[in-house]
Formats: structure tokens, sequence, C-alpha cells
């Protein structure tokens, strides 16, 4: 069997990485400020990336940031002084796409490890080659490759060079997600960091001579987002992914809650002990991966390209929304005199039953018997979102246990 592959998660904030840290992820990766692909997601500044490394380090895990946007001239300046400002906080990694880019790590960060993003359309082993003999560690595959054609891959090129592929999460319906899109619609440039996602919007056509005549795009009958792609799930083929000679298991995420990403990294992280500990054991305890893994919001799911070319079942024709199972109530900040600090993310009350979730597996029914304000007041409910509450619970509760209620 290939070595244990890293499990690497995406963190939008610092409360979501220590979240995925604790929950299971081997590594983290991150979006500073600038230069990454997910400019909507919070992401770090400076001194909060610096904490989280630190955090992910006295753990014994590592953070990569994301520099992976394709650049135009006006980037380039800005991109050699972020670099330099990425000196001192000391992340594991970054991950890259634009060549100019890269050339700019390599002078500015020498000893600096740089993974390939998968936008730069890693599809052969000749481009993974290309970049390792530029010196890159790792080189994230492109979306549309199968298991076969990753297998291929490592049997190409070094022992010692890493392959990072994605298991889990939001498909794009562009190449490598080098899509048009978003900016042709709304000015937003998908690859800048900006994408609106136009893909799970709903079409119809309109005939030249009829303008304000909108005829609905039909595909079987089913409905009319015709773009929208089912979401990666990978849960049940972890062998199948080892066996390629995958390094590091990547979930796709920069913008999900602390909920969503404690449900992947919990659940990822025990089918992959699992495995290794015991394929039946894996197998046996395949039920309980499905039932955890459609906790957190998704879209469906599928295979995506591991197993060949997707078919029209890897759509969803007749609806943009998530599926959505649990509501994320907060996280557990601290305990203070007998009560529970949580910074509240959506409604609930008194008398409530909720779920305390663990990251050894268990989620442990509680009743929610007390609320209070800042100003030590006494809530029957807690209506605003980001309202600082200090609670009570039937059950023990511990330092990063998520909250939440099935919805």
């Amino acid at each position: 069997m290939n070595k244990k592959p890293e499990l690497l998660i995406p963190a939008s904030s610092l409360e979501v990485l220590k979240t995925a840290i604790v929950f299971g992820a081997d590594a983290v990766y991150i979006g500073g400020e600038a230069f990454g692909l997910r400019a909507k997601a919070k992401n770090f500044s400076l001194e909060q990336m610096k904490e989280g490394i630190e955090f992910a380090h006295a753990h014994n895990k590592k953070v990569y940031v994301t520099a992976n946007i394709i650049a135009h001239n006006q980037d380039l300046e800005g991109v050699r002084a972020y670099f330099k400002e990425l000196k001192d906080v000391k992340p594991d990694a970054l991950i890259i796409a634009d060549p100019a880019i890269f050339s700019i790590a390599k002078e500015e960060l020498p000893e600096m490890e740089i993974h390939i993003s998968t936008q730069a359309n890693n599809s052969n082993y000749g481009t993974f080659l290309f970049w390792w003999n530029l010196g890159v560690k790792r080189v994230v595959t492109a979306r549309e490759l199968s298991l076969a054609e990753i297998k291929e891959i490592r049997d190409q090129i070094p022992a010692e060079m890493e392959i990072e592929s994605f298991i889990h999460g939001a498909m794009c319906m562009s190449y490598s997600g080098r899509c048009l899109l978003s900016n042709y619609f709304t000015g937003r440039d998908a690859n800048q960091g900006a994408c609106t996602h136009p893909c799970r919007w709903k079409y119809s056509l309109v005939e030249e001579t009829r303008p304000g005549e909108y005829m609905p795009v039909y595909e079987n009958e089913r409905g009319t987002y015709i773009f929208n792609s089912k979401d990666l799930c990978m849960i049940e083929h972890i062998p199948e992914m080892i066996d390629a000679g995958i390094d590091s298991l990547k979930i796709e995420g920069r913008m999900k809650t602390a909920l969503y990403v404690a449900t992947v990294a919990r659940t990822y992280r025990k089918a992959i002990d699992d495995f290794y500990e015991s394929p039946q054991k894996y197998e046996e305890n395949m039920p309980w991966y499905l039932d955890q893994i459609s906790n957190c919001t998704y879209r469906q799911f599928t295979t995506g390209f591991y197993f060949g070319k997707p078919n029209e079942s890897a759509q969803i024709y007749d609806n943009n929304t998530y599926i959505k199972e649990y509501t994320y109530l907060g996280l557990i900040e601290a305990e203070v005199n007998g009560s529970y600090q949580i910074e509240q993310k959506n409604k609930f009350s008194v008398g409530e039953t909720i779920e305390i979730m663990k990251p050894d597996g268990r989620n442990i029914e509680a009743v929610v018997e007390e609320i209070k304000n800042e100003e030590n007041e006494l809530m029957e409910s807690a209506p605003h979102p980001q309202q600082v509450l200090f609670i009570k619970l039937s059950e023990k509760a511990e330092h990063y246990d998520i909250l939440r209620r099935k919805a």
C-alpha cells in the first residue's frame, strides 16, 4: 500500500483554519488579502496568517498560501511586495498558477516550497516534468484527469515529486476553472478571484426578432440549469485515489463555514485512517461516512472525471440550490463560569435540542438551558448573527466543538 496521503482542507478565516486542524486536517490552504482566486472569501491579514501558521505548526500541521491568479501587468509589482511580506510569515508553501508569479516567488522567496495550482492546466506528465525541472515539488492535477491518467503521470515522474488532486467539493463547468462567463456577464474576472458563479444561474433563450419573449432551455424536460455541475465526492473511492499514487487529497471550499470544514475534515480523516488500519474496517464504516458527508451543504454528488468523461448525469438540471441538512449555530470558543462562549451564526432558542459535533466523530444531542448576552442579560433566543453569547447546555462541550441543528 502507498504511504498515507495528506488531507488538505481549505480555510476562509482564522476560526475555520483552527477548526480544520482540530477536526483532522494534515494541512490547510488559505488566501491572503490579495492575489488568490477567492477574492470574496474573508481571507487572512498577515497578522492572522502568522497566528494561523503558528497554531498549525504547534499541532505539527502545515499551511499553504494561495497566490494563484492569472496575473496582468499591473499585478506584478504588488506580487513582489506581497512576497517580501510573506518572508516573516513563513508558510509551508505557495500555490501558484502564473509563470510570472512563479518567477517572482523564486526571486523573493528562494527557499519557499512552491505548488503549481490546478489553474495551470496540469494535464500530462510532460507538464509535471517541466515544473519539476524548475524546482517545483508538487503539482495539482487538472480536474479533467481520470485516475488512470494520474497513475500514468505517477509512473513517469520522480518518486519524490508530489501529486495533489481534489477529492471533494464544487466542480467548475470550465476547463480547470478557466472561465470567462463571470467576466462577460458582470465584469468580475474568475481568473482574478472574483467569480460570480454564473454557471449556477437559470438561462432562457431570446430570439433576435422577438425581444422580451423568454424561451426556457430544457434538457430532457428536467429544467434549465444547463451549466450547473454536481459536487465531487470520492469518499467511496479513497483506495483508488491512493492506488493512483496521489500524495495529497484536497477538499475544495475556501468560502465555506466552519461547520462544512469540520464535517468534511472529520469524515475524510476517519475514512483515510480506517482504510490504513484495515480495508475491511473502511468498507464496514462506509454507511457512517456517507451519512456524515451528507450533513454539510452540497449539490448532489458525482465522481467527476476520475472514472472517465462525465455524462449528462453529472449535471443538475432542475435547480441551483444546495441541499442543507444542518444549520451552523456556532463554535465553542471558551468555557466561562460554567457557560460556553460562542459567536452565534444562526438563530436558536432556550429549550431547543441541538447537536454538539466533536472531532472524534461523536454527535451529542444537548438541550439549550440558558442564553446570556455580553451584558449578562438572559435571553429566550439568539436572533442576531455574530452576537457573542454565553450559553449553558445539558451536555459537556469543549473548545472547538461545533454546535449545529437539523435544518
